[in-house]
């Protein structure tokens, strides 16, 4: 993917920095200067998800984000370090104890495309969005470009599985998912896009401040 936008050290080492910070709760707020030193894609308006995992098997603990465009990432990856770790309603709140098992991963957006047939898009490259309407609620959703990937999925069963996250319960859920998909299509919205992702272990982050610190 050619793509000026990436996903840096810097972002993740942020993220540990803000939770960890907010964990032992002190009182002062990181500054932006402080968080991204002289990193310049911290500038860059984009949306991004914050993902956080734990242990050798890498459970999920968290993952949220925000499809906003026009903030810039520098205010926008301390917050949803923070709200992915600690507001993902799926999961209990990270804990201070849970950190040094932790791995972050920062997700840059990009590359938003809209597409008519939702099944014409490349598993392992790209993220989608879905949006739809019925019998009178509204339905919308997201899976980021490694999830199709990871879990083996085919385009169809990853859209089917992503309108069970978006709430919508198909008429037959035994129905092969094809056939789900082609039931949901004519009120179907679908957008692609791209990822650029870093992850970073919490030994790593301290390999990392140590590094910038020379301490």
């Amino acid at each position: 993917m050619e793509n000026a936008v990436q996903a840096t050290k810097a972002m993740c080492a942020a993220c540990f920095e803000v939770l960890i910070s907010n964990l032992k709760k002190e009182d002062t707020e990181i500054p932006v200067e402080r968080l991204f030193a002289d990193e310049p894609q911290v500038s860059i308006c984009c949306p991004l998800f914050v993902t956080w995992t734990i242990g050798a098997d890498k459970d999920l603990r968290g993952c949220i984000g925000t499809f906003d465009q026009s903030s810039e990432v520098g205010s926008l990856l301390p917050r949803y370090a923070l709200v992915s770790a600690l507001n993902d309603t799926r999961f209990s709140p990270i804990t201070l104890n849970e950190v040094q098992h932790l791995q972050v991963a920062v997700s840059l957006l990009t590359n938003f495309t809209p597409i008519q047939d939702p099944l014409a898009w490349e598993v392992g490259r790209h993220g989608i969005e879905i949006e739809f309407r019925m019998a009178g609620r509204n339905y919308s959703g997201t899976f980021l470009p490694e999830v199709a990937s990871e879990q083996g999925w085919d385009q169809a069963t990853t859209l089917v599985y992503l309108f069970k996250k978006a709430g919508y319960k198909p008429s037959n859920p035994n129905r092969p998912p094809e056939d789900i998909v082609r039931e949901v299509r004519p009120n179907l919205k679908v957008k692609t896009y791209e990822s650029s992702k870093l992850s970073m272990s919490h030994a790593e982050f301290l390999k990392y401040i140590r590094e910038r610190t020379g301490n």
